[in-house]
């Protein structure tokens, strides 16, 4: 097992982070951006040496960076031999392919491709694989002169449709779309199928988890369902959207647990995963599970909401859920100090008061992993069950 681990350490990639702090942003969150880049590439077992920040008005249209900045990031990489380079944005085709060139053709990505890539480790049913395959597909098309170097190459020969001196590159683009086409044929059966699946189900009242990614929403779930979600301190542990039959006191209701959301989700993904989040937009009630001892919790619960508005699901009654108080920590004011108290100065109880006292939704305080207010959440989801389900069958209330 040692020496596995050994030969896995010797194969991970090494990397450098770029970014770019836009005019007014401030930096404290570029940094908490790009903490979240490295946590994207541990995630798919890249290693982090360095990285690189540049303030512009806005990121360059030909190298994102200014030549200046991307000269001195090639002499670091060169020096300390560095596998490859990751930028916090969705780089356009035409700077994938200056960077490349202008780096002598060093590996490049952007945040876009390395959540591809998570999600492709990551994809386990059929129906998630086919879901990540499209998204690639779509982010592919338009990159193939950068990504593939045989391209270039002149393609001749009988069949092809522009004769003997048809580019490699339009055939492949020809390949690329009729798999998009047929991966998006096989997903409207699939679709059609959960579709199916879901009027299965009933009337039966459906509670959906939703949550920035990494939140403890499986935890949650295995908690609540007694089942065995897979669960880990990563992001996009899970992909699949799980379905779960709980009964609380003789009530029976449904429990999905869906995939996280992040900042900049790439657009591919949202229209791939469209069918999943249907499981939200069906729900009657949404679990809103926030990761309290983030540092930028706030954002990210708004990023969550935004998302929600997105795919339509705004509307829907949500219980917000803080979870991981077991991991909050803060450093206390100094007596003296009369600056506007933060994040990381307030205590887990100042926070607690605030948000129950401004909170439009229902709200709790618990730890998943360590079980603590539980029961108290248990029986605050039994109550809001219970009201849809008395309003969905009114002539079964003896039933509690």
């Amino acid at each position: 097992m040692e020496e596995v681990k050994q030969i896995e350490q010797e194969q991970q990639l090494r990397a450098v982070l770029v970014a770019v702090c836009r005019d007014r942003q401030p930096m404290d969150q570029v940094i908490e951006y790009l903490d979240e880049l490295e946590f994207l590439a541990e995630t798919a077992h890249i290693k982090t040496e360095h990285r690189f920040v540049q303030k512009l008005s806005s990121p360059d249209s030909r190298y994102f960076v200014g030549p200046g900045k991307l000269e001195e990031i090639g002499l670091w990489c060169e020096e300390h031999e560095i596998d490859l380079v990751i930028f916090d944005d969705e780089l356009s085709p035409s700077q994938t392919r200056n960077i490349e060139k202008a780096l002598g053709g060093r590996r490049i990505s952007d945040r876009t491709r390395l959540i591809l890539d998570i999600f492709v480790q990551r994809a386990r049913t059929a129906y998630a694989k086919t879901q990540v395959k499209l998204a690639q597909y779509e982010y592919m098309l338009p990159r193939l002169t950068g990504m593939w170097t045989h391209l270039e190459r002149q393609r001749g020969g009988t069949g092809t449709r522009g004769g003997a001196g048809e580019r490699e590159i339009e055939t492949d683009r020809r390949v690329v779309r009729n798999n998009i086409s047929k991966l998006k044929e096989e997903l409207k059966k699939i679709d059609r199928q959960m579709a199916v699946q879901r009027s299965n189900r009933g009337s039966m009242v459906r509670v959906a988890l939703v949550g920035y990614t990494n939140v403890g929403k499986s935890t949650l779930m295995n908690l609540i369902s007694k089942s065995d979600v897979f669960a880990e301190n990563k992001l996009f542990a899970t992909l699949d959207t799980t379905v779960r039959k709980v009964v609380f006191d003789n009530l029976p209701f449904l429990m999905s647990d869906t995939v996280g959301f992040i900042r900049k989700l790439p657009t591919q993904l949202v229209e791939a995963f469209k069918s999943t989040l249907d499981e939200v937009r069906e729900a009657d009630l949404l679990i809103h599970v926030v990761d309290i001892s983030h540092p930028a919790f706030e954002d990210q619960l708004n990023v969550v909401k935004q998302t929600l508005a997105d795919i339509g699901a705004s509307d829907k009654p949500v219980y917000l859920v803080f979870n991981k108080i077991d991991a909050y920590t803060y450093t206390p004011k100094e007596e003296d100090d009369l600056t506007p108290a933060t994040r990381e100065n307030i205590s887990l109880e100042e926070l607690q008061r605030s948000w129950i006292a401004k909170a439009n939704t229902p709200c709790i305080f618990i730890s998943a992993i360590n079980k603590q207010n539980i029961d108290k959440f248990r029986s605050d989801l039994y109550g809001m069950v219970r009201e849809i389900h008395a309003g969905r069958y009114p002539f079964n209330n003896f039933l509690y």
